[in-house]
């Protein structure tokens, strides 16, 4: 096999290579098993963003295409996992086997690289499989935790039922086209008749998807797996595998059903996704208000993300798609530094409760402001990051024909709405006082990883072009899978 063969899939192979071997690392030293995964890292991203910088598209076998979207999608995976891995750093996460730990977080990246290549159903199956059963083993991962535990039985049978009627619907899409190739079952859809079973493949398929990506109403098992789950693989399913979910819709929905179909789509599947959109977005912030554990309220929060970026489903535009594109590279940073904070306090003996963040801005001002950064960039605060992609993301639904007028006031109100819990965290911070008046010194890595994301949080709202020229070259590429 030469290299033009295996040069699409070459950031995988590293991964591959590496988890193999990271268990290894980790048996002889522990914190060697962190710096192997790191150096690994870093290649991947090298050698994707050398792929893109050299404008390459590649086809591996016909089911899988590295081109600009591919490209950007696996650079957003891999910074999660870099920004996972610093914060392992110091071992302040309570994980013993660590080599273990980093093969299964690199195993659950390799397979999102492959979802946002494929072109095969089978293939983005494999890929949406392989992430999955590594996230089931990393959330049980603290295995004496009662907590952990629970949240990994709730992810593992929710996990069995949403692959059971993803699966089911697949294989009706198969049966109605013939084919396992997307263009192909799109081509199908766009000359065929619609007939019972394709509706019930629409059905089927929304469900099995919803839960992965925590949509009203499968997203119950979110905030206890969030809680449970020690706070890294939380960030890592928060910020990673959730995107890979929304890849998954934008490939079947938006290509199948919308884009490829004459005549603007398919107004029903459009309508579909505007409701469980709207819906979505306002259970997700008025559940959040009644928390008081701040990772139960970032998990609703994050059910609330998710109804934002269903808006591009429902437009069904390029110009929608680049501004869910924008956003979910947004949220990576904004969400992921959130949860970073929260498991940085965590390792030193903070709750995980609002009220034990009272006083927060006396005892680590650098971390409090970070949080506030992260919580207003949430809530779209300018000149923030979240207030750009959102804007780019409502402002998409904004169409001469007015159809979906009432989506964007729906999603503005509840971005109010938002503000509301996410201003009751800095008000904690900044205006209660707190029982304990030591400083709070968080770890290195930790520290680091916060101050990636801060600084891509205000880089990002301040100059959002540069992303924004990389999420319209993904669209590009993205249209040119039909």
């Amino acid at each position: 096999m030469d290299l033009d063969m295996i040069k699409p899939i070459l950031p995988q192979i590293i991964l591959l290579v590496a988890l193999l071997l990271v268990p290894a690392v980790g048996i002889i030293k522990k914190k060697l098993a962190v710096w192997f995964t790191l150096i690994a890292v870093i290649c991947a991203m090298c050698v994707t963003g050398w792929l893109m910088y050299d404008g390459y598209t590649g086809i591996f076998y016909g089911m899988y295409v590295f081109n600009d979207f591919t490209g950007l999608m696996a650079l957003v995976f891999l910074t999660v996992l870099l920004l996972v891995t610093i914060m392992s750093i110091t071992g302040s996460d309570s994980i013993k086997r660590r080599g273990e730990f980093f093969a299964l977080l690199m195993g659950a990246t390799v397979g999102m690289i492959f979802v946002a290549g494929s072109t095969s159903l089978i293939m983005m199956f494999i890929g949406i499989e392989a992430t999955s059963i590594s996230s089931y083993a990393l959330v049980a991962f603290r295995k004496n935790d009662p907590k952990s535990a629970e949240a990994a039985v709730k992810y593992l049978i929710i996990g069995g039922i949403s692959t059971a009627l993803s699966l089911y619907g697949i294989s009706l899409l198969y049966g109605l086209s013939g084919s396992v190739y997307i263009s192909d079952v799109a081509d199908y859809l766009a000359h065929g008749s619609y007939t019972w079973a394709y509706i019930v493949a629409v059905i089927t398929v929304i469900a099995g998807f919803g839960f992965k990506v925590a949509i009203v109403p499968f997203h119950f098992w979110a905030p206890d797996v969030y809680e449970g789950a020690p706070t890294s693989v939380t960030t890592f399913l928060a910020t990673g595998s959730k995107k890979m979910g929304f890849i998954v819709f934008f490939k079947i929905f938006l290509v199948m059903f919308i884009v490829a179909v004459p005549l603007g789509g398919v107004p029903e599947v459009q309508w579909i996704f505007a409701i469980i959109a709207a819906i979505t977005m306002t259970v997700g912030n008025i559940i959040a208000i009644s928390q008081t554990s701040i990772k139960r309220m970032l998990a609703y929060s994050s059910i609330a993300q998710a109804g934002y970026i269903l808006i591009v489903l429902a437009v069904g535009t390029p110009y929608a798609l680049e501004g869910g594109l924008f956003h979910m590279i947004t949220h990576v940073f904004m969400k992921g530094g959130a949860f970073i904070v929260v498991a940085a306090l965590c390792a030193r003996g903070l709750g995980e409760n609002i009220s034990d963040y009272r006083g927060l801005a006396k005892r680590a001002p650098l971390i409090a402001f970070a949080m506030l950064l992260f919580l207003f960039s949430l809530a779209g605060i300018p000149p923030l990051a979240g207030f750009d992609s959102k804007f780019i993301l409502f402002s998409s639904a904004v169409t001469d024909d007015g159809t979906w007028i009432w989506l964007v006031a729906v999603a503005v109100i509840n971005s109010a709405i938002s503000l509301y819990y996410y201003a009751r965290v800095v008000k904690a911070m900044y205006v209660d006082k707190g029982s304990e008046s030591s400083a709070v010194k968080v770890p290195m890595s930790f520290a680091i990883a916060i101050a990636i994301c801060a600084i891509a949080t205000v880089a990002i709202g301040i100059y959002p072009t540069l992303v924004l020229e990389w999420c319209e070259k993904a669209v590009t590429a993205f249209l040119s899978m039909i």
